[in-house]
C-alpha cells in the first residue's frame, strides 16, 4: 500500500476510533491516532498470532482496533 492509502486508513481509523471511545479530535489529531492505532493494531496481531487479510477492509480493521486501544490507554494516562 502506498503512502496515500495509508494516510487515508489513519483518518478512517482516528475518527472511528474517536467515535468509538467517545473522544472528539481534530482531523490531525485523528490522523495521528489513526497511523499510531495502525503500527499498535499491526504489532498487537503479530504477537497474538492474528492473520488478517491484506486489503483496504482488514488493514482498516486492524488499524481502528489498534486506534481504539491506544485511546484507552492514552485516556488512562491522562487520567492518573
Amino acid at each position: 500500500m502506498g503512502i496515500i492509502s495509508w494516510i487515508f486508513i489513519g483518518l478512517i481509523a482516528g475518527w472511528l476510533a474517536a467515535r468509538i471511545t467517545d473522544a472528539p479530535h481534530g482531523l490531525l489529531r485523528n490522523l495521528a491516532v489513526g497511523l499510531i492505532g495502525s503500527m499498535l493494531g499491526g504489532f498487537l496481531f503479530s504477537r497474538l498470532g492474528i492473520n488478517v487479510v491484506t486489503d483496504f477492509w482488514g488493514e482498516l480493521i486492524t488499524a481502528v482496533i489498534g486506534a481504539v486501544v491506544f485511546l484507552f490507554i492514552w485516556q488512562a494516562i491522562r487520567r492518573a
